[in-house]
Parts: structure tokens; C-alpha cells; sequence
């Protein structure tokens, strides 16, 4: 094979490398900066797995906004090879950072899921170690041959562009932690029918688990199943494992319930079953919700009273919390108790709000967006808040595509005719 032919291999190697580690690190970065409050909760799921955690919320809030960042900085610099020793040299520090960390998450499972890709992309721990072993074959190349990646833009321009990208991805991490996600990957999207996502199809295969038990006497522990657990009552209980031992059909909502205070009646066949509204505000821990708009809370429920509508507070608060929030914040509306891993699922705002219809998501809010008197002009069944939203997500990713797109590109034209005008060849 002569030199010209393997210089040319390499070439494509190098910049096929380079392309897919680009897009790798900037999806990853942008569905977690859509969605911090989500990166929040699972980096909180890590620190707690390890006993770590003493780091007040702020501090959390502050690492994932940086986390997403910072990968999405460095494949926005990876893909118009701007700094390439030092983007690629950083790529390759993550890297060999990331892939032992995530064999020995793959090995322990302290948390199933690895939160990569947020709740875009759902990968086990495993898959995820198995995916860093490519990309960290990717980053050695692009570190060692990183003068092969061909530029698409000039010196004079690469530092505009990183600065505006990081720009971008903090504002649009920003916007998010005071506003709902602009993409909502979770199965409690607006037009969800919980109904149906909680059945199973018929005929389907069920996932079947395994659970172990650990008991101890004497000092000695044990491990026994269901089949050979022991009647005898000297055998104290430690601690019980489960394990999937066949993957079968998993519905996309699996844990949702309501149980009515203060007798805890289940309810939640009578809520999804409503032919008409529910306002379902949702708490998972009054310890840490925000009281700011309380008021206008308290509003939406009177408005509820006075058009026959259900509104229930769902929580996974103590009584002793329920009591507090009742008694300062004058709440007068029913409490339910639900999950808090669902109700945090359900929206990215403590408190939220949505309203339900026939089982049907109809629309959701963060606590900085409920609507208003104007909004809530008339009964549900005659304004546009009671009717069901539609899907505009593609028109939503053409709008985040041309806010980052269009800048860049009259930047880069700018520069393209000043360096015409002034005869400057352009990778000079």
C-alpha cells in the first residue's frame, strides 16, 4: 500500500473519529443542559449510592449546568477542530476519566441507569462502559493525529464561536432550570394517557426478578431465596438483593398511584378515569419546594371550587410536613401521597401543576409559569388552556437550530468578506 493511499485512510479515520465523538459529546451535553433538574436528581442518585451526600442543592444544580457545558463545548470545538491539541487532550482526560468509572458502575450498580444521555437515550451500565471503550479508541486517535482534523473555519473566528457555544448551552440550561425542558423525554409528556401506558399488552412477556435475601445469625450472614427461606425466627434479616433474571415488556409508566389522605384511600382508578379536569399539583418534597407563587396556587384552586373541577396536592412529604405547608401557606385543598421518584418524574418543578383529562396529560407548568386569571377566563371545556396540546417539537428543534446556527454563520460570513476584501487567503 503506498504512503499516499494510508495517508489518505488515516485521514478519514482521524475525521470519522473526530465527527462521531463531536456529535456524541454535543448530544450528550445539550439533552442534559434541556433538562438540568434531571441531571440534579440523578447525580444526586450517585452521591447518595456512595454516601455522599452532604452537598447542598445549589452546589449539585451549579456541577450539572458545568457537566453539560462542558461536553457540549468540547464537541462543538471537536467539530470545527478549533484548539485541537487542547480539545483533544481534554477529550482524552474525560475519557480516561469516565471509562473506569463507568466499568466500576457497570460492576457494582450502585444505579441502573447511567444517565449519559439524560432520558433521551436510556443505556445500562454496562452498555455505557461498552460505549466508552469506543469513544476512548476514538480519542486516542483524534489525540494523536489531531493536526489531520481539516478545518472548516479560521483562527481569527474559532474563539467567537466557542465563546457563543458556551454561551448558548449555559442560557439554554438557564431558561431550563426556570422553566419546564423545551424536550420532554420522560413518558409523562403532555398527550400521555397514564392509562395506557401503565397496561401491558396482552400476550406480553413480563420481565421475572430474582430476589435474594441476606440473613444473620450468630454472626454469620447467608444469602437464601423465597424457595429455602428459613421459618426460623434466629435468622435476623440484613438486607435483600434483586436482579432481572429475563427482560421481558416493561410499560413506560409502572409506579404511578395516589393515596388520599388522611385514610390513604387509592383514588388513582377514580382520577384516570374522570371524564372531566384535574388539577394535580405536584410536591415531592415540601422540605425543598418553593413557596414564591403560593398564591397563585391558591388561586387555581378556588378557581377549581368555583367551576366543579377535582384539584390534589401530590407528595411524598411526612404528615408532620403536610401539616406545616397547610398551616403556613393556608392550603386548603386535599393531599395525595405518591411516589417521589414518579412525582418527580412527572414534572421538573417542585411545586408543579398538571391537568388531566380522561387519564390524558393535558398540559403541565412550572411553578413560575401557572396560568393566569386571563388564562383561566372560562371553563376548561371552552378556552384553549383545557385543550390538549400538540406535539410541536419539530418546530421547536428548527428554532434551537437556528438560534445557534444563524449567529455563527453571519459571523462567519462577516469574516469570510473581510478577508476578501482585505486579500487574506483564509486558513492562512
Amino acid at each position: 500500500m503506498s504512503n499516499s493511499l494510508k495517508d489518505k485512510i488515516l485521514n478519514i479515520w482521524v475525521n470519522v473519529c473526530r465527527l462521531l465523538l463531536a456529535v456524541t459529546f454535543i448530544f450528550s451535553g445539550f439533552v442534559k443542559a434541556v433538562d438540568p433538574i434531571g441531571s440534579v436528581y440523578k447525580i444526586s442518585d450517585y452521591l447518595e449510592a456512595f454516601g455522599w451526600n452532604i452537598f447542598p442543592n445549589y452546589i449539585i444544580i451549579v456541577f450539572a449546568v458545568i457537566l453539560s457545558s462542558f461536553e457540549f463545548f468540547l464537541g462543538i470545538n471537536l467539530l470545527f477542530a478549533i484548539r485541537r491539541k487542547i480539545t483533544t487532550g481534554l477529550i482524552m482526560l474525560f475519557m480516561l476519566f469516565m471509562t473506569p468509572l463507568t466499568l466500576y458502575l457497570a460492576i457494582a450498580n450502585p444505579v441502573s441507569d447511567c444517565g449519559c444521555f439524560g432520558d433521551a437515550v436510556k443505556l445500562t451500565n454496562w452498555e455505557t462502559f461498552w460505549k466508552n471503550i469506543i469513544l476512548l479508541v476514538f480519542a486516542v486517535s483524534v489525540l494523536i493525529w489531531n493536526q489531520k482534523m481539516f478545518r472548516i473555519m479560521t483562527w481569527r473566528v474559532q474563539w467567537i464561536v466557542s465563546i457563543y457555544s458556551l454561551v448558548f448551552i449555559v442560557g439554554i440550561s438557564v431558561y431550563c432550570l426556570n422553566h419546564l425542558p423545551i424536550f420532554d423525554f420522560r413518558p409523562y409528556k403532555i398527550g400521555t394517557n397514564i392509562k395506557e401506558a401503565m397496561s401491558i399488552p396482552e400476550g406480553a412477556e413480563l420481565t421475572e426478578y430474582e430476589t435474594t435475601f441476606i440473613l444473620e445469625k450468630n454472626g454469620e450472614k447467608k444469602e437464601f431465596s423465597l424457595d429455602n427461606y428459613p421459618n426460623n425466627t434466629t435468622w435476623k434479616f440484613v438486607d435483600s438483593k434483586t436482579k432481572v433474571v429475563k427482560q421481558g415488556y416493561e410499560p413506560p409508566i409502572q409506579n404511578f398511584s395516589i393515596s388520599l389522605l388522611p385514610d390513604e384511600y387509592d383514588i388513582t382508578e377514580e382520577i384516570l378515569d374522570d371524564t372531566t379536569y384535574t388539577f394535580l399539583m405536584i410536591m415531592p418534597s415540601i422540605e425543598k419546594a418553593s413557596d414564591e407563587n403560593i398564591d397563585r396556587i391558591n388561586d387555581i384552586y378556588d378557581y377549581c371550587l368555583d367551576n366543579g373541577y377535582k384539584f390534589y396536592c401530590l407528595t411524598a412529604s411526612s404528615d408532620k410536613m403536610i401539616t406545616y405547608w397547610k398551616e403556613y401557606m393556608g392550603a386548603e385543598y386535599d393531599f395525595g401521597i405518591t411516589d417521589e421518584t414518579t412525582l418527580k418524574t412527572i414534572v421538573r418543578s417542585n411545586p408543579g401543576m398538571i391537568l388531566i383529562k380522561d387519564g390524558t396529560i393535558i398540559n403541565k407548568w412550572h411553578h413560575k409559569q401557572l396560568p393566569t386569571d386571563e388564562e383561566l377566563s372560562g371553563r376548561l371545556e371552552n378556552i384553549e388552556l383545557g385543550q390538549a396540546k400538540s406535539n410541536d417539537y419539530p418546530i421547536t428543534v428548527l428554532y434551537i437550530i437556528l438560534l445557534y446556527i444563524v449567529p455563527l454563520a453571519i459571523i462567519i460570513g462577516i469574516e469570510a468578506i473581510w478577508l476578501k476584501a482585505n486579500n487574506i487567503k483564509t486558513f492562512e
